[in-house]
């Protein structure tokens, strides 16, 4: 059966009134699009984060590099890539008040509330005190629970330990008890919750971290402890490297000023304790070889031959090479310390993470040397590199080593700042854990189908 005309719509050759296509017509669309594809062009480039003044000095070569940080000369303006990023830091971080959640000022001060943050914020735990203040001081705080994007779980626990305000089993039951009084910990599973654990030990000093906090983001300068354990504490995609708390008087120019090259003493130095490690053991061995080219004393932390900060730092600068074997653990906190007196850092520890390498390129700034081969032919290797190539690495270092002050965020370069930006790639919109569900209606449950308004610590933890 036919349709009726009106149903099969108006005849292809009617135009009602419409103009007809000319060849002009197509070439003018065509150079709109052109004039349109070169304008965007030009307003990309006008509004890049890098000007033509900004210095590559530590990216992954070429002359702008998508995916490095850029610093200018000075060290003191810094533009962190997009890739990964985004264009700017937009983050909503709460951090939990020592007095709301049960148990929380014990690992901040002890069984007693005796241990200060004065005392906890010097020496090379002292991030787990600054990260917390600047937190507290950040303009990307929240004190609204519901809108955070990620949670700061504030703790002392090494300097607590080591001045006897908990035991090992007091820290793992008190935080057990704190984790059961956060209800948006349970909700998330402890993904959008961030701990500190600044020493060599890292997340061990929580032993039952693997049970609690596996998924969490945990900031730490130390990356692997297979060597001593079963398991490492830290996760390459989800944990963040921070720099150690180098002496805040180091990282004044008006304290320690760095000696030209050819005023060094020495070639190399390590100014360390042997702690029985086979590597420093081997260098103190290898400056008794060649004492005019490897100072290499072994320090005194108590008595008359004790070695002031000040006397450390003078001697550390006699050198144009820093060595940095691992101790206790991987990461030292010699390493960092070397870019401030503007000598060249060698690793020697096979196993070492280092801070935001998404976008520094250490090879421009450093030396790692294979710990099995310390001895005669890695001074020859030091020995053979020319001063201009050492003066090159320094000065790449001066750019970077903004970031391993743990500074305001007001300024553009400091650990603060890259921690944050590294905490921004940690963000996600949705969060989820074995024991959240959600129904239809968007209402987000228990087990028990309890909504989440609607829970009340203590909750059970895995």
């Amino acid at each position: 059966m036919n349709k009726p005309r009106a149903a099969l719509g108006p005849p292809h050759h009617h135009h009602y009134g419409s103009t007809p296509c000319t060849r002009t017509h197509q070439i003018g669309a065509l150079l709109v699009v052109v004039t349109t594809f070169f304008l965007t062009r030009l307003f990309d480039h006008s509004f890049a984060p890098c000007s033509s003044s900004t210095i590559a000095a530590i990216g992954r070569g070429g002359a702008y590099e998508s995916a490095v940080a850029r610093f200018d000369g000075g060290g003191g303006s810094l533009a962190w890539p997009h890739r990964g990023y985004g264009t700017r830091l937009s983050l909503r971080i709460y951090v939990y008040e020592e007095d709301e959640v049960d148990g929380l000022k014990a690992l901040l001060s002890g069984r007693d509330g005796r241990i200060s943050p004065e005392s906890c914020v010097k020496g090379q735990w002292g991030s787990q005190v600054k990260i917390h203040r600047l937190f507290l001081e950040s303009k990307f705080r929240t004190r609204k629970k519901e809108e955070a994007d990620l949670f700061f779980v504030p703790a002392y626990v090494k300097c607590v330990r080591m001045m006897g305000g908990l035991n090992d089993k007091e820290i793992n039951q008190t935080y057990v008890k704190v984790l059961s009084q956060m209800p948006y910990f349970r909700l998330s599973g402890g993904r959008n919750h961030i701990f500190v654990f600044p020493s060599g030990a890292g997340a061990h000093l929580f032993q039952s971290w693997a049970t609690y906090i596996n998924r969490s983001i945990i900031l730490t300068p130390e990356g692997d402890r297979t060597d001593k354990r079963d398991s490492s504490a830290f996760n390459t995609w989800k944990d963040i490297i921070i720099p150690g708390n180098v002496d805040d008087k180091m990282t004044s120019d008006a304290v320690v000023r760095p000696l030209p090259l050819r005023k060094r003493k020495y070639l190399a130095n390590y100014l360390g304790r042997a702690q029985n490690k086979v590597g420093r053991l081997r260098l103190m061995e290898l400056a008794k070889q060649y004492p005019e080219k490897l100072e290499c004393p072994e320090l005194k932390f108590k008595g008359p031959d004790k070695l002031g900060r000040l006397e450390y730092f003078e001697h550390l600068r006699n050198a144009k090479f820093c060595l940095a074997p691992r101790g206790e653990s991987s990461w030292t906190l010699r390493f960092y310390e070397a870019f401030f007196v503007e000598c060249v850092p060698v690793l020697l520890s096979d196993q070492v993470e280092l801070p935001f390498q998404n976008v520094i390129d250490y090879k421009k700034i450093s030396i790692k040397w294979p710990s099995s081969r310390i001895g005669p032919e890695l001074l020859e290797y030091l020995e053979s590199i020319p001063d201009e190539s050492i003066e090159e690495m320094i000065a790449n270092g001066r750019q970077v080593r903004c970031l391993w002050v743990y500074a305001p965020e007001s300024n553009p370069c400091s650990a603060t700042n890259a921690i944050l930006w590294e905490l921004q790639r940690k963000v996600r919109y949705f969060h989820q854990s074995t024991e959240t569900f959600w129904l239809h209606n968007g209402s987000v449950v228990n087990r028990d189908l309890i909504e989440f308004s609607k829970w009340r610590p203590p909750m059970p933890l895995p």
